[in-house]
């Protein structure tokens, strides 16, 4: 059985993958008179993709272990100010 972490990596990695294939397959529509990128173009906007894509996932881990982690404290302390 696969740990919590674990199971939320996948998750992150496969919307990412997801991300990237949505964006590839929306830059296939009409490029009439645009011109084509340089290769210093295609580098920058490799290397800004991954930043972001890799800042997405490693927000989305933090968070949810985050969640994970101190969800039952902050219930657990809502009973106890509730719960005359």
């Amino acid at each position: 059985m696969r740990s919590a972490e674990e199971g939320w990596f996948c998750f992150a990695v496969a919307a990412g993958i997801m991300m990237v294939g949505e964006t590839a397959f929306a830059a296939t529509g009409d490029t009439t008179g645009t011109p084509d990128p340089t290769f210093g173009d295609a580098y920058y906007t490799f290397i800004e993709g991954g930043g972001a894509l890799g800042y997405g996932a490693a927000s989305l881990v933090a968070g949810a272990y985050t969640g994970i982690a101190t969800t039952p404290a902050l219930i657990i302390h809502s009973l106890e100010h509730h719960h005359h």
